[in-house]
């Protein structure tokens, strides 16, 4: 007996093969040793991409990569300070020599130093910059034409609930993540045409080392998970699904957006 419905068993395995599979591809991945970078590292390469993990802390890139083979999944790490420019271009150097042309590049690095505007110093802005702005620009413009050159690629930049407003000592990790999205929109302008789609996700509060500081503060985390429509804060596993979406063919028609995986944070 059938249903009608032809699209069961081996016929919707293939469908969502032809939509989510990222067999053949490779992505590098900033920020791959915890938190959400980890997360959207493994998820693509568990959907079938190599993956090259770059982080400055060389037995947390191994742990993540273990993590990662555990799942079966091919992976190669750099560890690099992606506030030295030096480092930057060294990994524009060696992600393409372990498993071939960088076709999916996703920007998830960052530092957060936050305090009120005025006790922030040149160095603390010109760090945050280096990092947060920099090293994106950088990675993508190396990358970006090469992606363009042959016809498909894919750049997630990952922004911040201060890409779209002020939240509690923005200083300049706000600007420079309002200054992410400027930078997927110039991304995606500049190579949309040529197959290669750039946008940007924003995150709620979630739950990673780089917010240990908030969580510290008696009550914070729990106001922040009231304040989101769920109820709860974001944890790296809430990124993996839309990480896999965005790197692959059923993203064809997404560029140059921002993208809230927030928990309804920001309409809130």
């Amino acid at each position: 007996m059938t249903t009608g419905d032809d699209t069961t068993g081996p016929a919707r395995a293939g469908h969502l093969e032809a939509l989510f599979s990222l067999s053949g591809r490779t992505a590098l991945v900033t920020g791959g040793s915890s938190g959400i970078g980890l997360a959207m590292a493994e998820a693509i390469g568990r959907a079938g991409a190599a993956v090259v993990i770059v982080a400055r802390r060389r037995p947390e890139l191994d742990a993540a990569a273990e993590r990662m083979r555990a799942h079966g999944v091919r992976v190669a790490a750099i560890s690099a300070d992606l506030g030295d420019p030096a480092d930057v271009l060294r990994v524009c150097d060696q992600a393409a020599g372990f498993f071939g042309e960088i076709d999916i590049l996703a920007n998830v690095a960052a530092n957060n130093i936050r305090r009120p505007m005025h006790e922030l110093t040149t160095e603390d802005y010109e760090a945050t910059m280096r990092v947060n702005v920099t090293a994106p620009y950088t990675l993508g413009r190396h990358f970006g034409p090469r992606m363009a050159a042959r016809g498909w690629g894919r750049i997630i930049n990952v922004g911040s609930q201060q890409s779209i407003s002020a939240f509690g000592d923005s200083g300049v990790y706000g600007v420079s993540k309002a200054a992410i999205t400027g930078l997927t929109r110039s991304q995606a302008e500049a190579w949309s045409r040529h197959g290669v789609r750039s946008n940007t996700l924003v995150p709620g509060f979630v739950l990673t080392p780089l917010t240990a500081p908030a969580q510290a503060i008696p009550g914070r985390a729990e106001a922040l998970a009231a304040r989101s429509m769920i109820g709860r804060n974001g944890v790296p596993a809430d990124f993996a699904g839309v990480a896999v979406l965005l790197a692959g063919d059923a993203a064809e028609y997404i560029t140059g957006q921002i993208i809230c995986v927030d928990g309804g944070f920001s309409v809130h």
